[in-house]
């Protein structure tokens, strides 16, 4: 196992460079896993920036390729915390997965980067079947592969393979909620495999799947490589989806509460840094290099920038709020995000309801160490719930609002659900 080493010495505008006294004494050493995605900037920052040397906190990363492997050397203390998706706190908390061990989360990386991209010979066959002009929103373009799904039944041909990273991920809970909404069941119109997101637009090249759900950059790579074409982003399915966190033991947490502490106040001060639009370049320059994603620094500029290519052909789209890493609260983990995780969880057959099961999720987000790190600042909400989806800036594709007090009735809502309990049939390529 290698880390990667930080502590470049880079420019100390805006006051980053972190002070020689404090990397010289009382340095904390944090190990810390990450996934080579545009959504692991923050933890990213913090170490090249010197946020987290400001905090007296040697930041050590460690790059892998499977959030498989994130948990599992998390578990086995390799890591002190990692970049992990959402809901793998969430599906700990339940014994989910064939490790669930306990995992906790006090801070959230942001919101955005997700996107869903289709192999461009199955959107050629959406668009001359549903007559799609290339600039439909992504209910049509749900609503036009339903038609070509339902032709190709008809046909006797093979469903479509659609590729997710993990299946306790937003990307499978997304993916799942866009078919859903133009009327395609998940588990039984097509048929969903885990890919590992760097792997993706080689699987989709090679033809071993026609499209996926996955994070930046890899959606912007596929459609460079003339093979994939974007038909749906975070932003269209909702807009304040749980994305990726940080995720730790709870026993480390609880073994070292002033390092955690440290760590949440350079994430944070590095999640502002991060939004500021003009850091973005030099961000950008950080994130493209061979040990982080190892992508073109013009994608990953533009996609920082909300920016993207949509299709071989050019079409251009421009998502202003596509990476959200501060403004809004978007650090804090709120334990009404981890229960419509859970619902999703319920929905697709991963796990029953109960009171019991909705109480054990509600330890899996701990906004309780968010604020006893970064104090009562007027920016910090005061509950650790409310009602997700009921802003106009922020609703969910089909319309529906998330009242984490009433799940059963929120389920109620939906047509296409999975009845029964257990995991869906996913395989891994």
């Amino acid at each position: 196992m290698s880390f990667i080493r930080t502590g470049i010495d880079r420019s100390d505008r805006n006051g980053l460079a972190a002070p020689a006294a404090i990397r010289r004494e009382g340095t904390r050493l944090v190990r810390a896993g990450f996934i080579p995605l545009v959504d692991a900037s923050v933890l990213i920052a913090a170490a090249e920036f010197g946020f987290a040397a400001r905090e007296g906190i040697q930041l050590e990363l460690a790059k892998d390729v499977s959030w498989a492997n994130i948990r599992d050397r998390l578990a086995f203390r390799q890591f002190d915390v990692a970049h992990m998706l959402a809901p793998m706190p969430v599906a700990s908390a339940l014994g989910l997965g064939s490790n669930p061990s306990p995992v906790i989360t006090p801070f959230s990386l942001g919101r955005g980067g997700n996107a869903i991209t289709l192999s461009v010979q199955l959107y050629r066959r959406m668009q001359a079947k549903a007559e799609l002009t290339g600039h439909e929103n992504a209910l049509a373009n749900a609503k036009a592969l339903k038609l070509v799904i339902e032709e190709m039944r008809e046909k006797g041909e093979a469903l479509p393979v659609l590729g997710m990273t993990y299946p306790f991920s937003s990307h499978n809970y997304e993916l799942r909620y866009w078919l859903a909404a133009g009327g395609i069941h998940p588990d039984r119109d097509v048929k969903l495999v885990v890919v590992p997101p760097p792997m993706t637009s080689d699987a989709l090249s090679a033809g071993a799947i026609d499209g996926f759900c996955v994070g930046a950059p890899w959606n912007m790579v596929a459609v460079s490589r003339d093979v994939g074409r974007i038909v749906a982003v975070k932003e269209d399915i909702w807009p304040s989806s749980p994305e990726k966190i940080i995720g730790t033991r709870p026993e480390w947490a609880e073994q070292n509460p002033e390092t955690l502490s440290r760590l949440i106040v350079a994430l944070d001060r590095a999640a502002a840094w991060c939004d500021i639009s003009e850091n973005r370049r030099e961000l950008a320059q950080v994130l493209a290099e061979p040990r982080y994603l190892d992508a073109p620094f013009d994608i990953v500029h533009r996609v920082l920038l909300g920016s993207f290519t949509t299709d071989p052909d050019g079409t251009e789209r421009t998502v202003p709020e596509y990476f959200s890493f501060h403004r809004e609260g978007a650090n804090f983990p709120w334990i009404s995000q981890a229960q419509w995780i859970f619902s999703q969880m319920v929905r697709w057959g991963q796990a029953a309801y109960s009171p019991e099961t909705s109480r054990q999720v509600s330890s899996a987000f701990r906004p309780d160490l968010y604020r006893n790190a970064l104090g009562s600042r007027s920016d910090i909400p005061s509950d650790d719930l409310r009602i997700e989806g009921s802003a106009t800036d922020d609703g969910f594709i089909d319309g529906a609002v998330f009242d984490s007090q009433n799940i059963p009735g929120y389920l109620q809502g939906f047509n296409i659900q999975t009845s029964d309990v257990g995991s869906p049939e996913q395989g891994e390529i």
